[in-house]
């Protein structure tokens, strides 16, 4: 369990963006109400080049938030210790506010799995997942956020609701959460839950950080909604929705605005963080 390592400095209360290359001089020229940007810590791990240069650039402007998509937190193999020193390497020069990683896992043996796929809620499935937190924490010196997952399925195996699981992993770990509201509506959506039981279980005291996203609309093959998370739309006013009654329960958090999938121009991501500012505007 974390004990005295160091929390990172913390986010600004204030809306931030998944940054893309594309938009790095609009970015910095035109941010909007934009206070900080996340990177993909895979995308960041080289030793130069202009993708450190542009962070570096970037970081004198902006907070920094760096989100692991790669460590397979909840796999059934050690992490990767090659992975993890990568990381430990971009955590220190970088200097990030926040660091967060997904409840899931990506790989099986040597092979990496291009996905974060769901894990069953058990008490082994909650060892494993501690241990691999305690490890992250202990290697980068700092408090690390996870993120609740999207859920497509739910395992029969589970014992734990996943509120329960997470707020069980926050004990054990002394690691912080990233409440991942577009997430939330989409598992409840799926698995025919309520996003308000979700939320009123959810142990919002560790929250750091928030994020909403894009998702798009199908339907299974019983014909009932299937909502699938792509980041690649505009928020769904269900889920600016949702992040009101969030807020109002939490106060002000940093709130991102994920889109990595048909990225937009600049303006088209600006407006939603105008968007995010405004429920940010609306909260005490």
């Amino acid at each position: 369990m974390l004990d005295s390592s160091p929390r990172m400095d913390g986010l600004p209360a204030a809306p931030g963006v998944g940054y893309k290359p594309q938009h790095f001089y609009d970015l910095r020229a035109e941010p909007g109400p934009v206070e900080w940007i996340e990177i993909h810590a895979e995308n960041y791990m080289g030793d130069g080049g202009r993708p450190l240069a542009q962070i570096r650039a970037l970081s004198e402007q902006f907070s920094l938030s760096v989100h692991g998509v790669g460590l397979s937190i909840g796999g059934q193999t050690p992490l990767d210790p090659d992975h993890l020193a990568r990381l430990k390497h971009l955590i220190h020069w970088s200097k990030p506010a926040s660091f967060s990683e997904h409840l899931a896992w990506s790989t099986h043996g040597a092979e990496f799995l291009n996905d974060l796929l769901p894990l069953p809620y058990t008490n082994e499935t909650l060892c494993r997942v501690a241990d691999h937190i305690d490890q992250v924490q202990a290697v980068i010196g700092h408090q690390m956020l996870l993120e609740n997952p999207s859920s497509y399925l739910a395992f029969e195996e589970s014992t734990w609701p996943e509120t329960d699981f997470l707020c069980e992993l926050v004990k054990r770990t002394g690691c912080g959460l990233l409440l991942d509201v577009n997430n939330v509506f989409v598992s409840a959506t799926n698995l025919g839950l309520s996003t308000q039981n979700y939320i009123e279980s959810f142990p919002l005291h560790a929250v750091g950080e928030i994020h909403v996203g894009g998702h798009d609309e199908d339907f299974d093959d019983q014909g009932a909604p299937l909502l699938i998370d792509s980041h690649g739309k505009p928020v769904r006013d269900t889920v600016w929705h949702l992040l009101d009654q969030v807020l109002l329960k939490t106060g002000k958090k940093p709130v991102l605005v994920e889109w990595d999938n048909d990225v937009p121009d600049w303006p088209t991501l600006r407006e939603e963080a105008s968007r995010a500012a405004q429920a940010l505007a609306m909260t005490a």
